[in-house]
């Protein structure tokens, strides 16, 4: 009957607000993923922390090759249209008049997402470009798209590419063995071209998001993603009860405000209210949201999985929004630990940075460092091999020294 025959999605508004959003896009900076991403997948998906710009690489990529075109249709699961409107069949319908790709944002904000993306993949010839929160990394396996989908990882700002948003430069990124190898040399040639130490410090404060050209309302942001990841993003992906929001919200400012935090697991969770197996679950949550780091030693092996043996925040901005005067020793190794840890995002160890009783850090069961300021020596790790001074303060380093503000170049 004509009651039950279904009307097909009419998406000449859907075209219209899409012109709207790449009239507003730029396409002088592009995040460092951009030129990494394959996008002849059939099926790609782009995870990270809300407000890290992964909404502003999808719409780039429209706008440089398909603005004039209507093959391609961005949409976001934000819109309340898709609390009601199936994808599967929203899709299925953009096919039928000549769609070939389709780039769904913020794909954690919808039910049961990965089965509507799944049979979209397996009936249909649509290509899918695809951005979630960091989160949904604890659901992909689960949800069989692992190999349906090719999964990339948006991290936060490096320092090079702060550099290259202010300075409108383009210096390239370097190994973590060609810096080992040859940091002298690189140093002297960036240093020959500007002055790291004029940036460096507005880089810790607010240089870790696209958006810290806005001085005056870049905490005010930041603040705002941060309640977005914990009203928002944990919730939908975890089905956290909204009743727990504030005990992470009190987890996160307790160990904002001694980081590196050594936890005692037990005295955390009952400051907090929540049960020691809680406790470890929410650390793990905050983790893959982009909100701390937890690290574990070395000596510990499996061990390991039960807590973690320092937990750091996730990046250097987070520590000056969320504490008065953060401590500078801490700022040093939260800085090193990010920019290691995003440059080494989607490997499949998962030993690739652990805490080491000679030195601070060992990357890759193999390379120890000892963070710490210009006058460090190395007394602490001068029987190791394979050992490093990562100094503060210095523009260029020495045989085993190196410039903490070069490890900003690798990604």
């Amino acid at each position: 009957t004509i009651l039950n025959k279904r009307t097909y999605m009419d998406f000449t508004r859907f075209f219209n607000e899409q012109q709207n959003y790449l009239r507003k896009v730029k396409l002088d900076f592009k995040r460092y993923l951009y030129d990494d991403i394959d996008f002849s997948e059939q099926a790609v998906m782009i995870l990270g922390q809300c407000g890290v710009g992964k909404t502003t690489l999808i719409l780039q990529y429209l706008k440089q090759n398909f603005q004039a075109s209507q093959k391609a249709l961005y949409i976001s699961m934000d819109n309340p249209l898709f609390a009601a409107t199936s994808l599967y069949e929203f899709a299925l319908d953009f096919e039928k008049v000549g769609g070939e790709l389709l780039l769904i944002d913020e794909i954690h904000k919808l039910k049961d997402w990965s089965s509507h993306i799944k049979t979209i993949i397996d009936q249909s010839n649509l290509k899918l470009v695809i951005t979630g929160s960091s989160m949904l990394e604890l659901d992909i396996n689960g949800a069989d798209l692992s190999r349906r989908a090719v999964k990339y990882h948006l991290n936060n700002m490096s320092f090079r590419e702060f550099l290259n948003l202010n300075l409108k430069s383009e210096y390239k990124k370097y190994s973590l063995d060609e810096i080992l190898e040859n940091h002298y040399e690189i140093a002297v040639n960036l240093t020959g071209k500007f002055k790291p130490f004029i940036y460096f410090k507005d880089y810790l404060t607010h240089g870790a998001y696209p958006f810290a050209n806005d001085k005056i309302g870049f905490y005010s942001k930041l603040t705002g993603v941060i309640n977005q990841v914990l009203q928002s993003d944990i919730p939908y992906v975890c089905s956290l009860n909204y009743a727990n929001i504030d005990k992470l919200k009190k987890l996160l400012f307790l160990l904002s405000q001694s980081v590196p935090f050594s936890p005692n697991i037990s005295e955390l969770a009952r400051a907090c209210e929540i049960s020691r197996p809680t406790l470890i679950e929410y650390l793990r949550y905050m983790q893959s949201a982009g909100l701390i780091i937890n690290l574990t030693s070395k000596s510990r092996g499996y061990n390991a999985i039960l807590k973690p043996d320092k937990i750091y925040l996730s990046n250097t901005n987070l520590a000056y929004t969320l504490s008065i005067s953060p401590n500078i020793g801490s700022l040093r190794e939260s800085f090193f630990i990010n920019q290691i840890s995003a440059y080494k995002a989607g490997k499949f160890q998962t030993d690739l940075l652990m805490l080491n009783k000679q030195g601070d850090f060992i990357v890759d069961d193999k390379f120890t460092f000892e963070a710490g300021r210009t006058k460090k020596s190395f007394e602490q790790i001068k029987d190791v091999q394979n050992s490093y001074v990562v100094a503060d303060d210095i523009e260029v380093g020495s045989g085993n020294k190196i410039p903490l503000w070069l490890f900003g170049f690798l990604y």
